[in-house]
């Protein structure tokens, strides 16, 4: 049985166009002053393997449908999975019985005109994998296979799982803007368990991609899941300290989509982050560049255009340490008396630039410190900054690996942490839309026994 696939994406485009124009016809027969609708169609195939038997085989199948409506700035919204001209008059109806009993918002509107994309340029995101369920299979296998054999301290697995999707979304708004495209995306991840001396420990490791043939070979992510795994047996508390602490690149990440939390527009207009009013200020070192690149072929995040129909583009966020830019839609934007970022739904590709020095270089850097390999909780406050998460990672003395740590906190102020970034590395080995290399942050304090 073969996985199914769009045999002619564009013809499944002109369709769902076909409905973004009648959903914004109807809205304007219901006697509304604008309109946007979003309309998608996505389907997949996922499998599960545990053990080297089959858990699941799942093909996936869904519709959307997205329609705001606004009377003035009135606005009312409504959705259905249910893509025929019944139902799409249907959640017209709704929106627009919701719009006309809710209160005004001065600020609510469609984005402006002259900020519509006026071309959509083809950023190669649509690969789709024609694989079979039988396949799918043999490559989780052997995924888990080469974990599992990879060294004897590795004695069960959480299993393996290979997924692939596609979909297509289109938006359109009552400026005359229509837009959309395909897009396909595919996984595959690994997690094993691993036991020595009655201790014992589970990692994993995972490779994601538009295309399939950018996937890390299925023995290499099994092998790599495997070793993060090994790398934590024998772990034990420390006592409490404050430390240099290096997060490790794929931790990291999660910095950096804190940062973007603070400075996006919903945080500022509420003043719930501890960046209100930084537009223009030193956040980080000099040498800190932090960007997002929309329009990167295949990336992960890439959109020509955002959830309000805003044409985007490169920028810089955070350059020579200072902050660049907010991350708005058009919404906060007129809020906060600004211009839309072109960030409706978010940021697209986010990216630190990484410096010279590979991990064994930032251990050495680093000298005596923990090296964070993961991060438990959700202790962060974004309106002070303040920070504290459960850990685990590798404690460091010399510029090498003591012993593996866990069972402790770390905590400090991310206005502090950003400051306080002494080097960024250039060991990014993982797949996603963040990019960033690991970050060594001069002092922090460590909870432990």
């Amino acid at each position: 049985m073969a996985h199914f696939a769009i045999e002619d994406p564009q013809r499944r485009l002109g369709q769902l166009r076909d409905s973004v124009e009648a959903i914004l016809t109807e809205s304007a027969r219901q006697g509304a002053t604008a309109a946007e609708a979003a309309v998608s169609t996505r389907a997949g195939l996922e499998v599960a393997v545990r053990l080297g038997e089959v858990e699941t085989i799942e093909h996936t199948r869904d519709n959307g449908l997205g329609v705001t409506v606004y009377f003035g700035h009135r606005k009312g919204s409504a959705s259905t999975s249910d893509l025929s001209p019944a139902a799409l008059r249907e959640a017209v109806a709704a929106a627009c019985a919701i719009a006309r009993y809710t209160e005004e918002d001065p600020y609510a509107a469609l984005a402006d005109a002259e900020r519509m994309a006026r071309t959509v340029p083809d950023l190669d995101l649509y690969h789709p994998w024609s694989i079979t369920p039988e396949d799918a299979v043999a490559l989780a296998i052997a995924c888990e296979d080469a974990a599992r054999t990879h060294d004897p301290r590795i004695t069960n697995s959480e299993g393996a799982s290979l997924s692939s999707h596609w979909g297509i979304q289109v938006y359109g708004n009552s400026h005359g803007f229509i837009g959309g495209y395909p897009t396909t995306r595919h996984g595959l991840s690994c997690a094993v368990i691993g036991e020595t001396g009655g201790n014992m420990q589970r990692d994993y490791w995972w490779s994601t991609a538009r295309a399939p043939e950018d996937l890390e070979q299925a023995a290499q992510v099994g092998r790599r899941a495997a070793e993060k795994t090994l790398a934590r047996l024998g772990a034990r508390p420390i006592a409490t300290r404050q430390a240099p602490v290096l997060f490790q690149a794929e931790v990291a990440a999660g910095l950096l989509r804190q940062l973007i939390g603070a400075i996006q527009g919903s945080s500022l207009y509420r003043r719930a982050s501890f960046l209100v009013d930084q537009l223009g200020e030193a956040i980080f070192p000099s040498f800190v560049h932090i960007h997002e690149r929309p329009l990167l072929p295949r990336g992960l995040a890439s959109a020509p255009f955002d959830g309000d129909g805003v044409a985007t583009a490169d920028k810089d966020l955070i350059r020579d340490g200072i902050l660049q830019s907010y991350v708005l839609d058009s919404y906060a934007a007129r809020k906060l008396g600004m211009e839309t970022t072109g960030n409706a739904g978010g940021v697209r590709n986010l990216a630190i630039d990484m410096g010279e020095l590979d991990r064994p270089a930032l251990l050495r850097e680093m000298g005596t410190g923990l090296l964070v390999t993961e991060l438990m909780g959700h202790g962060v406050n974004l309106v002070t900054g303040d920070y504290s998460r459960g850990a685990a990672g590798l404690w460091i003395e010399g510029g090498e690996v003591k012993h593996p740590v866990e069972e402790i906190t770390i905590a400090g102020n991310l206005k502090e942490m950003f400051a306080g970034v002494v080097a960024v590395g250039n060991d990014c080995d993982f797949s996603g839309s963040t990019r960033t290399g690991s970050w060594l942050i001069d002092n922090m304090t460590i909870a432990g026994t």
